[in-house]
């Protein structure tokens, strides 16, 4: 997890936004898609940069893991999961591959 620390999803979401994490990546097949454009790319094309997870103890909904990614081309954007039961076991698997910066 990264050293900043956030009290709502949202926050995260904005916070990574302003600092330049403008891209929004999905899930597609066996890549993760910026949406909003052609651009994929294969796990070794990608770092996470830090993560943010949320209990959501106030609000079910919120049960999730932001990603702050960047990739190799320089694109700079954020994914969100779910966690737990409610995570996609695919994209869990997809992101196994992923390099993460914070354990370097």
């Amino acid at each position: 997890m990264s050293a900043m620390t956030y009290t709502t999803m949202m926050d995260a979401l904005n916070d990574l936004k302003r600092r330049g994490f403008i891209a929004d990546f999905e899930p597609k097949g066996k890549t993760l898609h910026v949406m909003g454009s052609e651009r994929t790319f294969q796990p070794e094309e990608l770092t996470i940069v830090e993560h943010h997870r949320f209990e959501g103890s106030s609000d079910p909904e919120e049960m999730a893991v932001v990603y702050a990614i960047e990739a190799q081309d320089g694109t700079r954007g954020v994914l969100v999961d779910a966690y737990g039961v409610y995570a996609n076991p695919d994209l869990s698997a997809f992101l196994e591959d992923v390099r993460m910066r914070e354990n370097l």
